[in-house]
């Protein structure tokens, strides 16, 4: 089965930022999905953050835009979170997720229904 294995989480100051990886192995169809990030973090919701379908297609949540920015590398089946002018707010993990037409949802973002994902990557603000 496909697997999704993120990286690039850390501790950072308010103002800094990371670039979170996602490669996806056990696949030969990465193009074809639409990915996507979301975060959790304790006491709060799920958060879908950003998407980017098949054709590149974006979309970037309203809490993060113009401080995140979503993209792809096919060829290396690497999906990739530009994440800038990090707030503490923004302190969770970090989840890289695809669309694969499975069930349940985590959640739906654009017209990516992500519904499996990896374990995360923890990303600390202070």
């Amino acid at each position: 089965h496909v697997q999704l294995v993120e990286s690039g989480g850390g501790s950072v100051q308010a103002g800094g930022s990371l670039r979170l990886s996602c490669v996806a192995s056990n696949t030969y169809t990465f193009e074809n999905y639409c990915m996507g990030w979301f975060r959790e973090a304790p006491g709060k919701e799920r958060e879908g953050l950003a998407a980017i379908e098949r054709d590149g297609t974006t979309t970037i949540a309203d809490p993060v835009k113009g401080r995140f920015t979503i993209s792809r590398d096919n060829g290396a089946n690497t999906l990739y979170l530009q994440m800038s002018n990090l707030k503490p707010e923004d302190t969770a993990n970090y989840v890289c997720a695809a669309d694969l037409g499975e069930a349940p949802v985590a959640v739906v973002t654009g017209n990516c229904h992500l519904g499996f994902w990896g374990q995360g990557t923890q990303v600390t603000v202070s």
